[in-house]
């Protein structure tokens, strides 16, 4: 608790959070803006448009060699993601276990109350140990999958109602084994206190042998939520964090452990003299063990939110399957709740609970899943301290050897019970590492194949009536992930159906590796070929705990953010060149400087509702489904004497062709395996098809009405 809790966690690795999220992947995102080693689908032609920023970026004064290194050998690029994809999977991993265990525990104390209370009761030896066989065999497992079930239903909640709702409890609980620690030292031994010199610590490692070694993969289930302390950053400040940690739960621990041990060196003829519970004084004993159960949940959800935490982070960065995120909280934005996540950790933890039903077996696998998420930010946490802090690489061997040696050691412990329940964990680590691996393998292979066969924009600028192209009234949103170009998938709508809209706007999604982008800073507005066509292209760059897509007001929020673009595009302004020309940075306007006022609680049409009245201009897209639907309408300032005559006629344009109705495109990808490829290669493109298939499909991510889309089959060899 000393070496790995206080002085690595409280002190050192708290310090390494990024933007106020923490987690491996927290790391990895510093590595990827700081070091270069980030292997997110980019296109390569629009790099300065993704990774411009107004604030000076970070740049590393003298290149050490680790950094040349690092940078030149793209080996290590995929090492690191796998390290961070690992640490991943490690907590989640503990979101299943820890639950299990903790709960499951906390009912066996029950169960023993209930055995001893029994045995006042009745006089008869065999009345007792009939009655004490049946409390065993249906009271810790049933009561604790209750209590389960009750946990993962509360998480909808969020963590600050379910924070408020039990921190009166983990107070008690705290100062209740506080105080039995001190009494236990003073009562059963003063001299145990000695027992925090490291001395000790030798003599065990010197005298030990493998069946001691092995019982060094329980204790480290004493330090389990160091990890979750860093990985719920973004649900609470570092500070209160820390100042909770050092000024309370450490001093209270090692009280509470030391009067335990001062029990236990007095007591070793006692059975179960192991147990916590038998170190409490008697008559307070069922009091303990009934606070020992709403205490296990507690400890529960900060396993629970830190697998949220780690998923969300995952989810922007294209390494987890698509999955509905919701916030909690609109002060604190790292407060996240995910359904599907929840039902999932619940029914494995409901798995492992009933199919192990022993609380050493779950001691073994969360041992293990503890100190392996520990060890990857110890690796992790190294080269941050060498690449984006700038320590010299001495500093940075040092702490990867001290704290590495250290739990290597308890990793080694944790490896000999790996046919005792530990096996498990790996088990879950193959399917998750799987699932991510796959994701990010068949994202990044999709969006390959999409830049290698994107149209330039001069073949879409150059249809036209001529070519039997018309352009229909209303507005076409292109969902696409590339910035430069036009989709495949939208040159053959265009070669099948030789129709688009009056207005055109490709809308693009690219995560930037730090946790929030402001407002100010998201959408980048720029054209595609000349004013008179009309046809624009939005960026909207997020973090990796910014949730834009599911937001009812996204549609309005482009279309104004191109009302600003229109109205400043001449002006001196910030902008950056693009490949496709120049592209301005829009952010929420001032109070009374928008240049579309929205007009709010006004009913109007989605899709193309006008394309039936325009007789010259009858496409297949008329046939598209038009419900009524509650939306925001746009007009123009009424006095501004400062606009262009031009720039008012193309912003009522604009407003016009929103009146007219919106479609949207969307690629439908079908991915095949292109014959004579390897067996790895087709395992992850086919886990990545069923994930696709079964995961919360785009138009739902995209909050996309399903009467105005248009999906636009493509087959992709990859």
């Amino acid at each position: 608790m000393t070496i790995i809790s206080l002085l690595k966690y409280a002190f050192i690795v708290l310090k390494a959070d990024d933007d106020g999220e923490g987690g491996t992947f927290a790391l990895y995102s510093l590595l990827c803006r700081h070091a270069k080693v980030g292997l997110l689908p980019i296109d390569t032609s629009a790099n300065e448009v993704m990774q411009y920023e107004v604030r000076s970026s970070f740049k590393v004064n003298v290149k050490s060699r680790a950094w040349k290194a690092i940078a030149k050998h793209k080996s290590s690029h995929y090492f690191i993601l796998f390290l961070a994809l690992f640490g991943s999977c490690m907590t989640i991993g503990e979101g299943v276990l820890t639950p299990a265990l903790s709960v499951l525990s906390a009912s066996s104390g029950i169960q023993r109350s209930l055995s001893y209370m029994s045995h006042k009761c009745f006089s008869s030896q065999r009345k007792q140990e009939s009655i004490s066989n049946a409390l065993e065999r249906y009271v810790p497992v049933p009561t604790a999958c209750a209590i389960l079930v009750c946990l993962f239903m509360l998480q909808h909640y969020g963590t600050h109602k379910i924070g408020f709702m039990f921190a009166p409890i983990i107070i008690i609980w705290l100062l209740f084994i506080g105080g039995v620690g001190i009494y236990n030292i003073f009562y059963w031994n003063k001299q145990i206190i000695h027992a925090i010199s490291p001395v000790y610590l030798y003599r065990f490692v010197r005298n030990t042998d493998i069946d001691s070694w092995r019982s060094l993969g329980s204790i480290i289930l004493c330090v389990a939520g160091s990890e979750a302390i860093f990985a719920d950053l973004g649900h609470f400040s570092k500070k209160s964090i820390k100042v909770a940690f050092v000024c309370l739960i450490y001093p209270v621990l090692i009280s509470c452990y030391a009067g335990q041990a001062a029990y236990m060196s007095k007591n070793l003829h006692v059975e179960d003299f192991n147990n916590l519970t038998e170190s409490v004084p008697r008559p307070i004993r069922h009091f303990f063990s009934v606070l020992s159960l709403f205490a296990s949940v507690v400890g529960s959800q900060a396993t629970i939110t830190a697998s949220f935490s780690i998923i969300n982070q995952c989810l922007a960065l294209n390494c987890f399957p698509r999955a509905k995120v919701i916030h909690t909280s609109d002060k604190i934005h790292g407060q996240v709740y995910i359904p599907d996540v929840n039902w999932l950790l619940m029914i494995l933890s409901l798995t492992v609970t009933i199919g192990f039903h022993d609380i050493v077996r779950i001691g073994n696998a969360t041992g293990l899943a503890v100190i392996s998420g520990m060890l990857i930010t110890t690796c992790l946490m190294s080269l941050v301290i060498a690449l984006y802090w700038e320590k010299n690489f001495f500093l940075s061997a040092c702490f990867l050897i001290f704290f590495g040696f250290v739990e290597t050691m308890y990793l080694s412990a944790c490896m000999l019970n790996f046919h005792k329940g530990a096996w498990y964990l790996v088990v879950l680590l193959a399917l998750s590492l799987t699932l991510m691996l796959a994701w990010h393998y068949g994202t990044v292979k999709k969006y390959e194949y999409d830049l290698q066969n994107k149209v330039s924009t001069e073949w879409l600028t150059e249809l036209g009536p001529g070519l039997g192209v018309s352009r229909i009234p209303g507005i076409g949103f292109i969902y696409t992930d590339i910035v430069t170009g036009i989709p495949a998938f939208f040159s053959h709508f265009i070669a099948n159906l030789p129709a688009f809209h009056q207005v055109l706007i490709f809308v693009s999604f690219k995560s930037l590796a730090e946790p929030h982008v402001p407002p100010s800073r998201r959408y980048l507005i720029g054209r595609v070929g000349p004013k008179d066509y009309r046809i624009y292209r939005c960026i909207v760059r997020h973090g990796y705990c910014d949730h834009i897509r599911d937001t009812d007001d996204f549609e309005e929020e482009i279309i104004r953010s191109i009302g600003e673009f229109i109205s400043m595009e001449e002006s001196d302004f910030e902008s950056l060149t693009s490949p496709e020309g120049r592209m301005v940075v829009v952010g929420k306007p001032l109070p009374g400087q928008n240049v579309l006022i929205p007009l709010h609680d006004t009913y109007s049409t989605v899709g193309s509702d006008s394309f039936a009245n325009n007789d010259s201009q009858i496409s297949p897209l008329d046939k598209i489904c038009v419900p009524v639907k509650k939306k925001v309408r746009f007009m123009l300032p009424q006095n501004c004497p400062q606009m262009r005559v031009s720039v008012r006629n193309e912003l009522q344009e604009l407003i016009d062709a929103r009146e007219s109705g919106t479609a949207y495109f969307l690629g439908q990808s079908h991915l095949i395996v292109r014959e004579g490829s390897n067996f790895l290669k087709r395992f992850l493109i086919k886990t990545y098809i069923f994930c696709d298939k079964n995961c919360r499909q785009p138009p739902v991510a995209l909050n996309i009405p399903h009467a105005a889309l248009v999906e636009v089959g493509m087959v992709y060899t990859i």
